[in-house]
Parts: C-alpha cells; structure tokens; sequence
C-alpha cells in the first residue's frame, strides 16, 4: 500500500511541478509596464524605451555580476554588425541596488559599450519577470517576449545572435 502510496504522492508533484512550468512558460509574454531610470537620472517607462520597429534586447545585469560583464562585452564586440544585419538595439538594465548603483555610471563610461543604460535600482523590472538570476536576457519584439534565456557561457552570444535574425525575418 505504500509503494502505491508513494507513487501516486511522485505522480501528484510531478503533475504540479508541470503546472507550474507551464504557467511560468506561458505567463510571461507581455512586456512589463515598468518605469526606469537613465543615466542621467530621467525616468523612462520600458516599454516607450524598447525597438517599435524591430527586436530588443533586454539585457538584466549587474555590476559585481561577472557572467553579465562578460556578456555585455562579448556583445559589445559584435554589437555594430548585428545592428547592421538585424537593426536590433540593446538595452541593459542594471539592477545594481542603492549600494552599488553608484558604480554603474563609472563602469559603463570605461567599458564604452554602445548600449542605452538603464537603472532598476528597486528591482521592479527584475520581479515583474520573475528573474531568480542575472544574466538574464530576453528578446522582445511588438511588445513581446519572444525569447528568455538566463545565465552565460562564453559563445552564447552566437546562439543568440542566430535567434535575432530568425525573428527578424518573420
């Protein structure tokens, strides 16, 4: 009796865990309506700040986040080829805290990245997606999140890349 026990208790949780997957899969789609903060302190509702004409990239970072700079950066090295092949933009979305969002200005002048800055210092942004971890970047297009990835590995940049110009061809 326990053995079946057991096994209905396994069935039961792996019935909600496959729930809750594909609620998380399917309730993110629309672009949260959220406000940043420039660089230069003006605030910036989002969803006026991504790519009506084409794809974003919306990249969630951090400072002391060494995956993310490694990301930007990789970025960064190609960024002006993907612009020219797909028109997308990117906009990386510090979620530095109050503690560490001093930092951003200083790193981002030194890195030169071509990117628009944007400041999450309360984390709504980062909440509104449910994002456990950074580096999270999701692509976004008419309003959309069309594709989420979290965490980086180096050559992730290429993976990608591809799915911008799979999107930009739809």
């Amino acid at each position: 009796v326990t053995k079946s026990k057991n096994l209905i208790m396994k069935k039961l949780i792996l019935i909600f865990c496959l729930g809750l997957f594909s609620f998380n899969a399917t309730a993110q789609n629309d672009l949260p309506n959220v406000d940043l903060t420039s660089m230069e302190g003006k605030t910036l509702n989002l969803k006026d700040a991504i790519n009506k004409d084409g794809i974003t990239i919306v990249s969630l970072w951090a400072t002391w986040c060494v995956p993310c700079l490694k990301e930007l950066d990789a970025i960064n090295d190609v960024y002006e080829e993907w612009q020219d092949e797909t028109d997308v933009e990117l906009l990386a979305v510090s979620v530095d805290d109050s503690r560490t969002v001093k930092r951003v200005k200083s790193l981002v002048n030194g890195k030169d990245w071509d990117y628009t800055v944007l400041l999450d210092t309360n984390s709504e942004l980062k909440r509104a997606l449910n994002a456990s971890s950074i580096p999270l970047t999701i692509l976004v297009k008419d309003g959309k999140i069309v594709y989420e990835h979290s965490g980086y590995s180096p050559g992730a940049e290429s993976e990608l890349f591809e799915k911008i110009k799979e999107l930009s061809k739809d």
